[in-house]
């Protein structure tokens, strides 16, 4: 559950983060703030440790009262190889205040379908990325395992 005023740009190598594939975006990220009258402010390690890669920031300064998501959080909904489908919640409250599918395209390296908010589509570039990227380090294990039983 990414906070949705967020703006990924590089993945965080610089924070200790406890099991950082665990976080919601799959790995902790460093960024910039888009939140109104605040675009392009970049947050400290705390923030971004508590507030950015977390969502549900109610603490920090630069979050809007009227907003219209609080968090929003991505899964994996079907990884047919060339094809991946991804579901996105929106939340307000801790309660659902949007959803929908995003379709990627493994084998053209495109999305199908987008989200119309660049914010959130950014934070599904960024989810995608570090699920490709385990997606590749499982079957690189896979494939060494089976080396060594043979």
């Amino acid at each position: 559950m990414a906070c949705p005023f967020f703006v990924p740009i590089s993945k965080s190598e610089d924070i200790a983060w406890l099991h950082s594939s665990r976080l919601p975006l799959g790995a902790g990220w460093n960024g910039q703030c888009a939140a109104p009258g605040h675009e392009g402010a970049v947050p400290n390690h705390d923030e971004l440790k508590d507030f950015c890669n977390m969502g549900y920031a109610s603490s920090c300064p630069r979050i809007p009262a009227q907003r219209p998501w609080d968090a929003v959080r991505f899964s994996v909904s079907r990884d047919q190889s060339s094809r991946l489908e991804l579901w996105f919640v929106c939340e307000l409250g801790h309660r659902p205040a949007g959803h929908g599918t995003l379709e990627y395209d493994v084998t053209r390296e495109s999305w199908t379908t987008t989200h119309p908010e660049p914010r959130i589509q950014k934070l599904a570039d960024c989810y995608l990325q570090s699920y490709l990227q385990r997606r590749i380090q499982s079957a690189s294990k896979n494939l060494t395992s089976s080396e060594h039983s043979n």
